[in-house]
């Protein structure tokens, strides 16, 4: 059967819809089914996360030209009409005439004069979106970021800069590949993928990063082989402030899916002990498998509930990482479906968080060194989180960092979409006092 990649889009939309199921995880699935040509693959995945991300502001197109109330309309008819929007407002190749009858096919009978009647009555109004004169208002359907995430923002650090989070555009994917520095040099590794016609740039803020446009196909070798990983920026930034040296023994708590285990492990130049836990016991196996390839030894790897105080482990500790589970909000460029997870879920999150610092606080050894990282921009599960921890662990004292020309205040550092051009996330560093 020949792949459709409109009507792809759209049963991958009404899934999402209805099942809450990830984006990443969805769009993998049908990939992986297909058998389609590249640029088809390419045509459903832009469609698919397109509408994802632009949502709100679609839905404020069919709310204005629609006779029916939008609550009432069926989720294959909203999404059909979210694509046809998508395509005549946000693509530059499709013609008008192709966007409107492949939406009009895509749904039954009965629903394709609606469908067609508010795509042509939108085309003849030049495509324009109606917005609020309200500014947050404005901002939130504009960007599609739900007014309560506007809110978050604004409280965590000030309308200027939540403005230009709000406003940050996605970038164009690339992949980061970790050099595994025990068995392969980096510079080999660009020319390599230089070589095959691809970009590969040094990171400007992560060493040992490399970003490329190659896909994942392209570069299997060097992944089969354990010359590279695959790990953002952010992650590999972490894994740098731990400052893992050799023959330590460290504690990765929340270690899934393993990227700064690995880096960690690199770090110590494959040599100490390395414990990578999880709560997450069918993921483990996943760390065991990637350290395997790296020709990484020293990771061992435990269920754990990183909650959960282990008496036996207090004080045994050089360095101890909690990545903890967050709201990530800082990637919500990368994976839009994020943005409209319910609020309540976020505000569960830093009490977590908080738990998980303190109870790991307990493995540091005196003059050991505790890492808190997140991949979100929220005040209440970074900055909150560990000046409450400070104020109440005088044990534990801010300890700086610099990477590059990036220098922490406080023993913190917020990374910046707008700034930084990488994920939105927040890493701290504390030592714990002789």
């Amino acid at each position: 059967m020949s792949f459709n990649p409109r009507e792809a889009a759209l049963n991958s939309l009404v899934k999402w819809e209805t099942s809450a199921t990830f984006s990443n995880l969805e769009i993998n699935t049908v990939i992986s089914r297909a058998q389609a040509q590249k640029n088809d693959i390419a045509l459903y995945t832009l469609l698919f996360l397109g509408v994802i991300e632009k949502k709100m502001l679609l839905d404020s197109v069919i709310e204005k030209y629609s006779r029916t109330n939008f609550q009432e309309l069926d989720v294959q008819t909203k999404n059909a009409l979210r694509l046809g929007i998508y395509q005549l407002a946000f693509t530059d190749k499709i013609p008008e005439y192709s966007a409107v009858n492949e939406s009009v096919n895509l749904v039954g009978k009965k629903t394709k004069g609606f469908v067609n009647a508010i795509l042509r009555s939108f085309i003849r109004d030049n495509k324009h979106f109606s917005l609020p004169q309200e500014k947050w208002q404005r901002i939130s359907i504009e960007n599609s970021i739900p007014m309560e995430l506007c809110e978050v923002f604004i409280d965590s650090y000030g309308e200027d800069i939540a403005e230009k989070i709000c406003k940050t555009v996605p970038q164009k994917s690339h992949t980061c590949l970790r050099i595994n520095t025990l068995k392969a040099d980096g510079e080999k590794i660009a020319e390599r993928i230089k070589i095959m016609g691809y970009v590969a740039e040094k990171s400007q803020i992560a060493r040992d990063i490399i970003k490329t446009d190659a896909p994942i196909s392209a570069i299997k070798e060097l992944v089969d082989n354990g010359d590279v990983f695959v790990q953002d920026e952010s992650s590999r930034i972490a894994s740098m402030v731990v400052g893992a040296q050799p023959n330590e023994k460290i504690l990765d708590s929340c270690a899934c899916p393993g990227g700064k285990s690995f880096s960690i492990a690199i770090d110590m130049q494959n040599m100490g002990e390395l414990y990578s836990c999880d709560l997450h016991e069918n993921k483990l196996g996943l760390i065991d498998k990637g350290a395997k390839k790296l020709s990484i030894d020293i990771i061992k790897t435990s269920v754990q509930n990183a909650k959960e105080h282990l008496s036996n482990c207090d004080e045994k500790f050089d360095r101890v990482l909690c990545d903890v589970p967050c709201s990530g909000l800082g990637i919500i460029f990368k994976k839009p479906d994020i943005k409209y997870k319910p609020i309540e879920s976020i505000n569960a999150l830093p009490s977590i968080q908080y738990d998980i610092l303190t109870n790991c606080a307990k493995y540091v050894k005196k003059g050991g060194t505790l890492v808190y990282s997140t991949c979100t921009l929220n005040a209440q599960e970074n900055e909150k989180n560990i000046e409450k921890f400070l104020s109440e662990n005088k044990d534990f004292e801010p300890c700086d960092f610099e990477i590059g020309e990036i220098k922490s205040t406080k023993g913190g550092y917020t990374f910046f979409p707008h700034i930084n051009a990488t994920d939105g996330f927040f890493v701290a560093r504390m030592k714990k006092k002789i």
